[in-house]
């Protein structure tokens, strides 16, 4: 395993997706209903450094609480 590869699983390891497989949607927010990422942001975050992710996870409280039908 090259150095690349060794800082991608240590940063997936520092910022978990908070995927909770519950995958669809919400046209009027255009959240997520499980994880409350956006789709640009579901589909970045593999690519996303570990700052970025940390960001993103910092949203998602203030995300879920004008969410009251989500899941968490």
């Amino acid at each position: 395993m090259n150095a690349a590869a060794v800082r991608r699983l240590e940063a997936a390891d520092d910022a978990p997706s908070p995927c909770i497989s519950v995958c669809e949607m919400d046209p009027r927010s255009g959240y997520c209903r499980g994880c409350l990422r956006t789709l640009d942001e579901i589909a970045a975050w593999s690519v996303l450094d570990v700052d970025t992710k940390r960001a993103v996870l910092a949203m998602l409280p203030s995300r879920r609480a004008g969410q009251p039908d989500s899941p968490r």
